[in-house]
């Protein structure tokens, strides 16, 4: 049941006893809608979902920080993830050689390629969960 449909029960501050109360009185109300429970399936596609949303987030932070950091160092690097991504494989190759930004280069680039590798093991796994789901 959505706490929104209960609020109108609660009849004093926000306590276990109340809320409780609330609860009770809201759900012998005919009228009361409730919420579908989810399967173990629906359960692990949005954990999915959550863990994917964080990984894009921590790249967002890598690559925006790999930018100014760059920047810090006259390296103007474009917005978009696939420009730090080549740049990454570029340095990590040695084809790019930066002589204002040695040092950092190595360790800066094995982070954005895990960071990388991770998205990389997360596409496809809701296809591989559908298997799973009755």
């Amino acid at each position: 049941m959505p706490p929104a449909y209960v609020k109108p029960y609660v009849k004093r501050g926000k306590t276990d006893a109340g809320d409780a109360e609330a609860i009770a009185e809201a759900v012998t109300r005919p009228t009361m809608r409730f919420v579908a429970i989810k399967s173990p399936g629906q359960q692990l596609i949005l954990a999915l979902h959550r863990t994917r949303d964080l990984l894009v987030g921590q790249r967002t932070q890598l690559v925006n920080m790999i930018r100014a950091q760059l920047a810090e160092f006259g390296v103007v690097l474009p917005k978009g993830i696939q420009h730090a991504l080549k740049l990454v494989d570029r340095l990590l190759d040695g084809a790019a050689q930066t002589r204002r930004a040695p040092l950092g280069r190595r360790p800066v680039g094995k982070q954005a390629q895990q960071a990388g590798r991770r998205r990389h093991g997360q596409q496809g796994g809701a296809d591989r969960l559908g298997h799973h789901d009755p």
